[in-house]
């Protein structure tokens, strides 16, 4: 295992949409590994999309406080109800957002074996798989938010700081 490189915002292939994984060999494996071990190294995060680290294939590696899960070629089937709360991302340090996301989803995917499996979740769980799972399609929490809050102060960004991270993201997200 070795840990990864985090891309930031501002490169454009966290704008891309992450391909299928045809099959599962022992470098999609490796990719894996080196996930969990990046968001291990990243103390206190909970989840990580291939894409974050430069490869625009459909893996997720994320911990919500109950042991790593691994999710290939993941879809949402199913969500429902709503919660509110604060996201943050890897790629966009120092900032964090409040995000309205489903309360409950269910989601098919495979796992190592290369077998079908299903996982519903809520609350936490949920939003972290959403959040992960928007990453698959080039999509950053910060286009479900319209204000950005310092991660060290708490206090809201202003305008111009807002709208460098705009042009970092090369995608306007508030109105």
């Amino acid at each position: 295992m070795a840990e990864r490189m985090i891309v930031r915002l501002g490169d454009p292939i966290l704008r891309e949409t992450s391909r299928r994984v045809p099959s599962i060999t022992p470098q999609v494996e490796k990719i894996l590994d080196d996930m969990a071990q990046t968001i291990y190294a990243a103390k206190g995060r909970a989840g990580l999309s291939a894409i974050q680290i430069g490869i625009p294939k459909r893996l997720v590696v994320m911990d919500c406080g109950s042991g790593l899960i691994e999710l290939i070629n993941p879809v949402l089937m199913e969500k429902s109800g709503e919660q509110v709360g604060q996201e943050a991302c890897l790629s966009i340090p120092g900032v964090f957002g409040i995000v309205r996301r489903a309360n409950y989803v269910k989601v098919r995917t495979l796992n190592r074996e290369g077998e079908n499996m299903i996982i519903e979740a809520e609350d936490f769980l949920a939003r972290c798989i959403q959040h992960e799972l928007d990453h698959l399609e080039g999509i950053l929490f910060i286009d479900h938010t319209e204000e950005l809050y310092s991660a060290k102060t708490g206090k809201k960004l202003n305008r111009k700081d807002m709208h460098r991270i705009q042009v970092e993201s090369r995608k306007k997200w508030w109105k």
